[in-house]
């Protein structure tokens, strides 16, 4: 029988699954910042870029069914978040992009598939029209690219857990454990005045592009998933019934199988 955990319970009490053991994990001096990252496998390179307010343990569901699926997997802490440090500048999708490929180029990794979740996906996307030639691939999950894009805010019992499971995260990972209140001023101070991609910035994406959906998300509009896969040349526009937001934690199983089908395609 298949995890799940719609409502969050499981998540909001453990966790999610604990990421490998990893031989592979360091820290990146980039831009004011120590950026962790851990690697994971051998084989054609994954990088997992998690959402606003969480961290790369998030991805303990994926990381596991990539490295058997035969990907080399890289998980960032996004700055400020987790176990990377951040310095006094507000937070911007931009600077965390450039902290992407500051680990990159520690790994002496070329190019890879970006994969992004919330605020990651946002990042993926940047990089993919920044910096074209180190990506692969975008696998753009649950975020919006103009702040048009997202629904008013409306509290519920799955946000409230998630919440309160990065809240205990933050307490135990991060360099700064007592300033989880003004971390998440700052990041959702970003979170309302950025991206602003306009349609024809998203016209000139030249990577492959995969807009993915759930069918309950609480925070990205339908139409506006619809409006990029339709603004970026040869975007694929997927749909997950049955979860939200956070359907990475919810039902692995369904996740996996979606992405493993995008990178297989983008990393023949």
């Amino acid at each position: 029988m298949e995890f799940h955990d719609d409502d969050l319970a499981h998540f909001e009490t453990h966790g999610a699954a604990p990421l490998p053991v990893s031989n592979d994990q360091d820290y990146v001096e980039h831009e004011g910042a120590r950026i962790w990252y851990a690697s994971y496998g051998t084989g054609k390179p994954v990088i997992l870029l998690h959402g606003g307010l969480g961290h790369s343990g998030n991805w303990g569901y994926q990381v596991p069914a990539l490295v058997s699926s035969g990907h080399r997997v890289v998980v960032i802490d996004s700055r400020g978040h987790g176990r990377s440090t951040r310095d006094a500048r507000p937070y911007k999708y931009e600077l965390m992009a450039t902290d992407v490929l500051a680990v990159m180029d520690t790994l002496q990794l070329e190019r890879a598939a970006m994969v992004g979740w919330s605020d990651g996906a946002c990042v993926a996307m940047v990089l993919g029209s920044r910096a074209p030639e180190r990506v692969a691939g975008v696998f753009f999950f649950g975020c919006n690219m103009d702040p048009g894009g997202t629904k008013a805010f409306v509290p519920t019992p799955i946000i409230d857990r998630c919440f309160a499971r990065h809240a205990k995260d933050y307490a135990q990972l991060s360099a700064t454990p007592d300033d989880f209140d003004a971390f998440v001023g700052a990041v959702s101070e970003m979170m309302r005045t950025e991206p602003n991609y306009s349609a024809h910035d998203l016209a000139a994406m030249r990577v492959p592009v995969a807009i993915v959906q759930s069918e309950h998300d609480e925070f990205i509009k339908p139409d506006h998933a619809d409006y990029l896969a339709r603004s970026i040349p040869g975007a694929a526009l997927i749909l997950l019934p049955g979860v939200s937001h956070f359907a990475p934690l919810q039902r692995p199983a369904q996740f996996n199988h979606v992405l493993l089908a995008f990178l297989k395609r983008v990393l023949p």
